[in-house]
């Protein structure tokens, strides 16, 4: 494992190089901790948890908020033929019907058992991050890996959560010579922990290790 200095230095050049979360690259303010940026978020982490490209599971993601469809009222009035289109457009042919059903029983979820408000989720489970991983997980698509990437995201809102690493990132993390219990030290401020977890799995996914070594060198 790197010296101290050398993990900043570390830190540093991965946030230089990914200055933007997930969920801040799609414009998802997250931190606002409001119903339709929880539920874009919930959404893009069934999309990306799937065994496709992120950078597709993205650019669908995309799609189907530039559709307008934000909100689980306006997901709702939209058929699986158009959500199927959408997805079968921007890189999800593989999983376009599947997803497509995926969002629909999901939206059905929030809007018939938490009134449209994942914030109702998290009052249920009392703020109990297990609870509340539980309950997330009964949505049809999001299993360990969509809760994971919720989670990684939603920790600026839940401050339950925080400091949350999730494996994918922290795995990422030891290959580049960084202590995954301090992470959150590293990335500074709060806001900035998704940053670098998400720094960390992009990094891992473009095999940028090297090139992150020698910027921090």
């Amino acid at each position: 494992m790197a010296g101290k200095a050398q993990q900043k230095a570390v830190a540093k050049a991965i946030l230089e190089r990914y200055p933007e979360s997930y969920a801040e690259a799609l414009r998802i303010d997250v931190g606002k901790n409001t119903p339709a940026p929880l539920y874009q978020w919930l959404l893009c982490s069934l999309l990306m948890s799937a065994r496709i490209n992120a950078n597709q599971a993205r650019q669908a993601a995309a799609a189907l908020f530039d559709a307008g469809w934000t909100t689980p009222e306006k997901m709702a009035a939209t058929t699986w033929e158009q959500r199927v289109k959408v997805l079968n457009e921007n890189g999800y042919a593989r999983y376009d019907e599947s997803t497509a059903r995926y969002i629909a029983d999901t939206t059905e979820i929030i809007t018939d058992r938490y009134a449209g408000d994942l914030r109702n989720l998290r009052k249920e489970a009392d703020n109990d991050p297990v609870r509340e991983r539980a309950l997330l997980q009964q949505f049809k698509g999001i299993g360990k890996v969509g809760a994971d990437i919720f989670f990684r995201e939603v920790q600026v809102a839940w401050e339950e959560y925080y400091p949350f690493i999730d494996r994918k990132a922290a795995d990422a993390a030891a290959d580049l010579g960084l202590d995954g219990e301090a992470l959150a030290d590293l990335a500074g401020k709060r806001e900035n922990l998704p940053r670098l977890l998400t720094g960390l799995v992009r990094a891992e996914l473009d095999d940028a290790k090297d090139a992150i070594l020698a910027a921090a060198a």
